[in-house]
């Protein structure tokens, strides 16, 4: 006869069923089988459950079992014992009768000297029966380990709708698994991270591994796996050519934790493919400040970092964006040569990072925004502008304020207007307010004779004044939205607007002035 080969090595061997194990405390739970452990440790995970009568089991065992035998053919329970040990067994039933009236006492001293859990199984109960509990049992596993995984992937999806979808990915995932989940780039720079805090050694080792995956480069592996102590460790490529890796560090790995973590892999390449390294980013921020009216020595020393070609001055652009960079032409992008200008705030008040900037331009189909102006200031985006598009939009977890049209030459008016927009958005917690152009009434005026009198009767006032006084009209000269929007204190407010009363000369109480000034404002 001759025998199968020895079962493979590590390297080689098959990867466990889908389907979770099977506690030992569970099988043992099970009082109709009427089993008893009576030698070996009490913890152990059951994968299969095979029966045999062989002297040596072992070439037929792939690791995890519960064997069961009668001792037919046990004459030496030290060596039998270490074989299963050395395949890999999990634990060894012994049932009594016919063969044997007890479990003979050196099989239950050489399964305690060796670790491995011995099971007595009496007379009453098969071993078919015992089969069937353990497969049963497993059914049960997998079918809640289905619902754990559709759960997660459902409170991924859901956060992935976020207005910061990133972290909130990272967050869902990091609970989900009950570990640290972070987005590493290939140089080891930690972009987000979520979960508890794992040890210096540990985030170093994460980190090495995440370098493994991250670099795009024939030949380098999708995943990874290590493990540093009792902390397993986990690292996946990103899509979208970012050199981003999704890094996990959990204290355990249940079976459909790597499904789970496949699901996050796809949703964050999905969510940062937009995402612009920093000489990309400072160089869309560069364009769209000049496009809005900055000085050049303001935006120079954002296109002076490594990384910028070489020759790209204050008043050019990356090549990458120039497809999307708006001219004053017809064919820039924009069948009508008309831009809309976006200022954007977080709803929750939370500033707005890259990544979130990133993933609200591409919801908004613009590669052209600034998220670098500060820790108070909006994300200010470039929108083309064609008029059989669709309207704009809300954007959920946004408030947003956008201008009317307008050409390229208008953009810096726009940027103005977007702001008071926004302002107003905020005070009247709307989502959305999107300035509109001069109609009805005000535009059978003719422009330069509008903007005459607005200069005339306005020049009293200084800048500050004039746009407290429009914001003021703007909201129903409610005295608390006005502050909201200006970011000042109601009596401020109060006093401002007086004091353009009494530089105008006028009462603000009267409908008549206010509506002459409203016309008056709107022509700024």
């Amino acid at each position: 006869m001759t025998l199968p080969p020895p079962p493979p090595t590590d390297a080689t061997a098959p990867t466990a069923p889908p389907t979770p194990p099977v506690a030992l405390s569970e099988l043992l739970a099970r009082e109709e089988l009427g089993l008893r452990r009576i030698a070996g440790p009490a913890d152990a995970e059951l994968l299969w459950v095979h029966t045999s009568e062989m002297a040596d089991p072992y070439p037929y065992l792939l690791g995890g079992e519960l064997l069961l035998t009668a001792g037919v053919l046990l004459t030496d329970p030290d060596h039998y014992v270490s074989r299963l040990v050395e395949a890999g067994a999990s634990a060894l039933g012994f049932g009594v009768r016919p063969v044997h009236e007890a479990v003979p006492r050196g099989l239950v001293e050489a399964c305690d000297r060796q670790g491995l859990p011995l099971l007595e199984v009496g007379p009453q109960t098969p071993f078919t029966a015992i089969a069937r509990a353990v497969w049963r049992l497993m059914a049960e596993a997998r079918h809640r380990e289905l619902r754990r995984v559709t759960r997660a992937q459902q409170a991924l999806a859901t956060a992935a709708a976020r207005p910061d979808p990133v972290p909130a990915v990272l967050q869902q995932l990091a609970s989900q698994l009950g570990g640290r989940a972070a987005l590493l780039t290939a140089a080891g720079d930690e972009v987000r991270a979520a979960g508890r805090e794992v040890t210096p050694e540990a985030a170093a080792a994460l980190t090495r591994l995440a370098g493994v995956v991250a670099r795009a480069r024939p030949g380098s592996p999708a995943s990874a796996t290590d493990a540093h102590g009792d902390t397993r460790l986990s690292a996946y490529a990103l899509g979208g050519g970012e050199d981003l890796a999704l890094a996990l560090a959990t204290r355990r790995r249940g079976p459909g934790d790597h499904t789970v973590a496949g699901v996050a892999v796809v949703l964050l390449s999905l969510l940062t493919a937009p995402h612009q390294d920093a000489d990309t980013a400072n160089r869309s921020a560069a364009l769209v400040r000049l496009l809005l009216g900055a000085p050049a020595a303001e935006v120079a020393p954002l296109l002076d970092g490594g990384g910028a070609d070489p020759g790209l001055g204050p008043g050019s652009r990356s090549p990458s964006r120039a497809d999307s960079a708006p001219s004053s032409g017809s064919g820039s992008g924009s069948s009508s040569g008309s831009w809309r200008v976006v200022h954007a705030r977080r709803t929750d008040g939370a500033p707005a990072d890259a990544l979130a900037a990133g993933a609200l331009g591409a919801s908004l189909s613009t590669a052209l925004l600034d998220a670098g102006g500060g820790y108070d200031a909006p994300v200010r985006l470039l929108l083309p502008y064609r008029e059989d598009a669709a309207p704009l939009t809300a954007r959920p977890g946004w408030t947003l304020g956008a201008s009317a049209p307008v050409s390229v030459t208008d953009l810096g008016a726009a940027d103005s207007l977007a702001a008071r927009a926004l302002a107003h958005a905020r005070a009247t917690r709307v989502p959305l307010t999107v300035d509109a152009p001069a109609s009805g009434l005000a535009a059978l005026v003719p422009p330069e004779r509008a903007a005459a009198h607005a200069r005339a009767l306005l020049a009293p006032l200084t800048a500050p004044l004039a746009d407290t006084l429009r914001c003021w009209l703007s909201l129903h000269g409610s005295w608390d939205r006005t502050a909201v929007a200006l970011g000042v204190h109601r009596n401020t407010v109060r006093q401002r607007i007086g004091r353009c009363g009494a530089l105008l000369g006028k009462d603000l109480d009267d409908m008549d002035v206010r509506t002459e000034l409203w016309f008056a404002l709107r022509q700024r």
